[in-house]
């Protein structure tokens, strides 16, 4: 078997496979053969039917079954005897297997670039500060009031921003009735602009007609832009009342008392500014590990990479509302998955060349902070992660985590 290699460019490869004819008679003959044993022929008995006639009634199958099976087996043969490995299923041009004769076809995929060598230690990049400042401690401890705040009836007085609202609707969509009764708390952005403005002023069992359009950027395309009636009745009016910041609030959180409270909070947010500190300085290295190999990117991996970001788009998009099909975020997905397969292929290349290892160790403790990312027990982690393809994206995060490591400690990082 001849085998001629072609890179057509640094991530597209074609293979020109040719078969020699002995080979191609041998298939095409234990083909006839089998063909034989089972075929019923009108005249014949079983096993007896002249060859001359199998290829009269069978010919055109047997060679599309025979060049089928030669086109599969040496394609692996050849790929394996080239040590090469498609990221892509090959695309194979039809060909015309004849008897007698050799048999020619080209293979074409797409391969990780060859890269020589990469330019990864020396990289710079700016460590943010991690100290808490008075005003982020009191907007945390301003939260835990809102989580731990309680609702009281409200009496004698129209309804104002931060109260909290139950609200009749009545109104017509798109030529069919509808009602429904909501909580929302007004001023808060959670209803129509100018439904909220039609809340606001009004009493308990007071009623009232509203008009205004549905958002330009709606989920449903057939409402955008759609101006509608609304009748709305205040059913009830609550507002929101906030616990004193003294040590019997510090203890109902399980702190002794005020002062320790605040101890914790601030370590808690000193913890997750070191988190985004450190996520800032990775993602600077990867970016300037990036702009200094500009290596080419096989287009199949930077599709997978968008697909995948696009699927946790609409996940977001239906809990914030954001368009998914914007222009400018689609380009924005397809350039971060650009960079996202280029740092990929350039970390796993500087693993390959320190001989970074994920052993068992790391995977334990890969398991145990997805355990803690999740709420998911560590056994139950284990064998979900059995699955091939969850197990190599784990070690594929973990390699990548190590290589961050190594390119951290051989970067130039200052100190703001």
């Amino acid at each position: 078997m001849q085998v001629n290699v072609e890179k057509l460019s640094p991530v597209l490869m074609e293979l020109q496979i040719e078969v020699p004819a002995e080979k191609v008679s041998h298939e095409v003959n234990a083909a006839y053969e089998q063909l034989k044993k089972t075929a019923r022929v009108k005249g014949f008995r079983r096993g007896k039917a002249p060859r001359k006639i199998l290829a009269q009634l069978y010919g055109p199958a047997i060679r599309a079954d025979v060049a089928e099976r030669l086109m599969n087996s040496s394609l692996q043969e050849a790929l394996d005897d080239k040590d090469v490995q498609p990221l892509t299923q090959p695309s194979v041009e039809p060909a015309e297997l004849k008897t007698k004769q050799s048999f020619s076809f080209k293979a074409r995929f797409e391969v990780r670039p060859e890269i020589e060598k990469v330019e990864w230690e020396g990289l710079e990049a700016k460590r943010p500060k991690t100290e808490v400042t008075d005003e982020e401690l009191e907007a945390e401890i301003e939260k835990l009031r809102e989580q731990h705040s309680t609702l009281e009836p409200v009496e004698g007085r129209a309804s104002e921003k931060g109260d909290t609202a139950t609200l009749g609707l009545k109104f017509e969509v798109l030529g069919e009735e509808q009602s429904e009764e909501l909580d929302t708390e007004l001023g808060a952005g959670q209803l129509l602009t100018f439904l909220e403005e039609g809340a606001l002023g009004m009493k308990v069992g007071e009623e009232k007609e509203v008009k205004g359009p549905f958002p330009d950027n709606h989920p449903n395309e057939q409402l955008r832009g759609v101006e509608t009636s609304f009748h709305i009745t205040l059913k009830e009016l609550k507002k929101r009342v906030l616990p004193e910041v003294d040590d019997e609030f510090a203890k109902d959180l399980e702190h002794d008392d005020l002062a320790a409270m605040k101890t914790a909070l601030t370590e808690q947010i000193a913890e997750r500014h070191k988190q985004k500190a450190e996520e800032d300085v990775a993602r600077a290295l990867v970016a300037q590990l990036c702009e200094k190999n500009p290596i080419p990117v096989p287009p199949s991996l930077v599709q997978q990479q968008q697909q995948m970001a696009q699927r946790e788009l609409m996940m977001l998009a239906q809990m914030t509302g954001q368009n998914p099909n914007d222009p400018a975020l689609i380009e924005r997905m397809k350039t971060d998955a650009e960079t996202k397969v280029r740092a990929g292929l350039l970390m796993a290349e500087i693993a390959k060349a320190k001989d970074v290892q994920v052993t068992d160790e790391d995977l334990e403790k890969g398991y145990e902070e997805l355990a803690t990312q999740t709420g998911k027990n560590v056994a139950r982690l284990k064998v979900e992660y059995r699955d091939k393809q969850k197990r190599d994206m784990l070690i594929g995060m973990i390699l990548e985590d190590k290589v961050l490591d190594l390119m951290e400690g051989a970067a130039k990082i200052a100190e703001e």
